[in-house]
């Protein structure tokens, strides 16, 4: 993954976007990551990677709940 300071990102905007259409671009600022730029291609399939997996874990819960596999709150805890 690319890397731009904060300061190159502002003077190269347009050298950042064309990057980031490839893939995505880490900002740092003041030598710590602080933003990563990519396309509204991969923005869209990651939300939806993270809405299939949300999908797939309720999913899954309400099989354990039907099936009985439940702990409650405090034997939860205990086990951490």
């Amino acid at each position: 993954m690319h890397t731009f300071t904060a300061n190159d990102a502002k003077r190269n905007f347009g050298e950042l976007l064309l990057r980031a259409q490839r893939e995505p671009v880490k900002i740092s600022k003041n030598s710590k990551d602080a933003a990563v730029v990519m396309s509204i291609q991969d923005y869209e399939e990651l939300e939806t990677m993270k809405a299939d997996y949300i999908k797939h874990c309720f999913e899954a819960a309400k099989e354990d709940l039907a099936q009985g596999n439940v702990v409650d709150g405090e034997t939860f805890l205990k086990n951490l």
